[in-house]
């Protein structure tokens, strides 16, 4: 099989510093994991949050800690150092090599599309399950899924900036629609997450009323070896 991973985002407009962090690691395994947290509110403050949960799942995930428990112990760190007075949510997309699954694991019920195929037939649905945010309560447990490894597979990530664009004006997007509409016109994960993105801007006149992260993992028919490609784009404000 051969794995596709495809991030696009954008800052709240006038905000600089968005919200959202999001970063990719390999796992001990061989694997790799997505780590998507969405800082309370948004700015600089907001940017801290999410960092600072982002790193220490990270540093969990490469020592070999299970997703779960590396959710929790984000979790732990977030509430002992603002007291629960603050919160986030978080996504972990994980393929895991030593379970040949991917593990979905999320704190403050982020929407996750999957769409998988049955019969032949590409399936597409939002993952039910509640958890509450990350933060604000030190004993909680986050919301696990674990599917097969599949050519077929894939999944839709993404912070609460979807979710609300186009509600100033009245043209709030219809997600699952979407997200069918544009699998059936090009089925990549790139094609994917930066349409996604398009549609939220244009609902949003251009103007983002939120920060907004989208996340594709997908799974597709492939060789088992060979190179690995990473590639990214960024723009530099001016100083």
């Amino acid at each position: 099989m051969h794995l596709s991973v495809a991030v696009s985002k954008v800052n709240k407009w006038a905000v600089r510093k968005g919200g959202d962090t999001l970063e990719m690691i390999e796992r001990p395994d061989g694997g790799l994991s997505l780590v998507l947290a969405d800082g309370q509110s948004s700015g600089p403050g907001a940017k801290a949050v999410s960092i600072v949960v982002v790193r220490k799942v990270l540093t969990e995930l490469s020592d070999g800690v299970r997703d779960g428990a590396a959710a929790r112990a984000a979790n732990d760190s977030l509430y002992v150092r603002h007291r629960g007075r603050v919160s986030a949510t978080l996504v972990i997309l994980s393929v895991d090599m030593a379970s040949h699954s991917l593990v979905i694991t999320r704190f403050g019920d982020p929407p996750i599309y999957v769409r998988s195929l049955e019969n032949g037939v590409g399936t597409l649905r939002r993952l039910a399950g509640e958890a509450p945010a990350l933060g604000f309560h030190r004993h909680v447990r986050p919301a696990v899924d674990e599917l097969p490894l599949q050519p077929g597979l894939v999944a839709c990530a993404f912070t609460d900036g979807l979710i609300h664009a186009g509600a100033r004006t009245g043209r709030e997007m219809d997600i699952h629609a979407a997200i069918d509409e544009i699998w059936a016109a090009d089925p990549s994960a790139q094609a994917l997450a930066d349409r996604l993105l398009k549609r939220a801007l244009d609902l949003d006149d251009g103007r983002p009323t939120d920060d907004t992260s989208i996340a594709v993992l997908q799974v597709e028919e492939g060789e088992g070896t060979g190179p690995r490609y990473l590639t990214a784009e960024m723009p530099v404000p001016n100083v």
